[in-house]
C-alpha cells in the first residue's frame, strides 16, 4: 500500500513539474533568443487562469482552453512589439526593471478587478473521476494535465527542430551576427517566440485553474521555480529544461510524501547541489547575446 501512495506522490510531483515546464521553456526561449529575463512570464500564467474563469461559463472550459492561450500569445505579441523590443540592445537591467514592473503592474490589476481573495473554479463535469489500476487511484482530470503538457512540450520541441522557423530561431541563439550577416532579421522571429512563450504560460494557467483555485498573486508564485527549473537545466538547453522540470518535480512529490515541511527547500538544495557540480546546469550552452 505505500507503494501505492509513493506512486500517487510521484505522480504528483510529474503533475507540477509539466506545469513547471510549460513556464520554463518560455522563459529559456525568450532569455535565449532576446537576452531579457522575462520577470513578468508569472503574469501571464495568472492571466490564463483568470481568463478561464470569465471565458468558460461563455463558451466552455473546452472553448476557454484554446481561447485562452492564443489571447494572452496575442497581448505577449503587443508587449513585445511596443515594450521589450526596446531593450534587445540595451543594458540587462533595463529588461529587468522593465518586466519587473509589468508582473507588479498585471498583478495589481487583477487584484483591483477581481479582488484579492482566491476565486474558486471547478473541475467541468466531463473531466471528473478517477483512474483505477488495481490498487491504485488517479484524477483523471490530473492525467489529461500530464498528457496535454507532454503533447505542447513535443510540438514546440517539432517546431524548433523540424520547421524552417525553428532552424532560424535555433541560428539566432547560437549565432545572431551569423544570421544578420545572411540578411535575416531576427525581430519577427523573437515576436513569435515571445507569443508562443506566453501562450505556454497561460496554457498552464489554464489547466491550474480547477486544481489549484485562481487568486492575483499565483504567478509569482510559480516563476520562482520555473526559474530553479530553467538553472538546474541550464540556459539554452531544450532537453535540459525538460529533465530539471520532471526532477524537480519527483523531488518535490517525494519530499511532501517523507518530510512534507521541506518540500519547498528540498527544490532549493537540489538546485545548491546542481551548481555545485555543474555551474552552467545539466546541460548548459554558452549564450551569445541577441543583436
Amino acid at each position: 500500500m505505500e507503494i501505492v501512495f509513493i506512486l500517487e506522490q510521484v505522480l504528483n510531483g510529474l503533475l507540477v513539474g509539466a506545469l513547471y515546464l510549460l513556464i520554463a521553456l518560455g522563459l529559456s526561449l525568450i532569455f535565449s533568443l532576446g537576452g531579457i529575463v522575462n520577470l513578468a512570464h508569472g503574469a501571464f500564467y495568472a492571466l490564463g487562469a483568470y481568463l478561464t474563469v470569465l471565458l468558460a461559463p461563455e463558451i466552455g472550459f473546452g472553448g476557454a482552453f484554446v481561447v485562452g492561450p492564443v489571447l494572452v500569445g496575442l497581448l505577449g505579441l503587443l508587449i513585445e512589439r511596443f515594450l521589450l523590443r526596446r531593450f534587445y540592445r540595451g543594458d540587462p537591467i533595463l529588461g529587468l526593471l522593465l518586466t519587473f514592473g509589468l508582473a507588479m503592474v498585471a498583478e495589481q490589476t487583477l487584484r483591483m478587478l477581481f479582488g484579492a481573495a482566491p476565486v474558486p473554479f471547478s473541475i467541468p463535469p466531463a473531466l471528473r473521476g478517477q483512474v483505477f489500476i488495481g490498487e491504485f487511484i488517479y484524477s483523471r482530470y490530473r492525467l489529461l494535465i500530464l498528457a496535454v503538457a507532454v503533447v505542447a512540450v513535443f510540438g514546440l520541441w517539432l517546431l524548433l527542430t523540424r520547421t524552417a522557423f525553428g532552424r532560424v530561431v535555433r541560428a539566432g541563439v547560437q549565432d545572431p551576427d551569423m544570421v544578420a550577416a545572411l540578411g535575416i532579421s531576427l525581430k519577427p522571429y523573437m515576436s513569435a517566440v515571445v507569443a508562443i512563450a506566453v501562450g505556454l504560460a497561460a496554457l498552464a494557467g489554464v489547466m491550474t485553474a480547477p486544481i489549484t483555485g485562481v487568486h492575483p498573486a499565483m504567478g509569482a508564485e510559480i516563476l520562482t521555480f520555473a526559474f530553479v527549473v530553467v538553472v538546474i537545466g541550464g540556459l539554452g538547453s531544450f532537453w535540459g529544461v525538460v529533465a530539471a522540470a520532471f526532477i524537480v518535480g519527483v523531488v518535490r512529490g517525494l519530499a511532501a510524501y517523507f518530510y512534507p515541511s521541506a518540500t519547498e527547500a528540498s527544490v532549493y538544495l537540489l538546485m545548491v547541489l546542481v551548481l555545485l557540480l555543474r555551474p552552467r546546469g545539466l546541460f548548459g550552452e554558452r549564450i551569445r547575446k541577441f543583436e
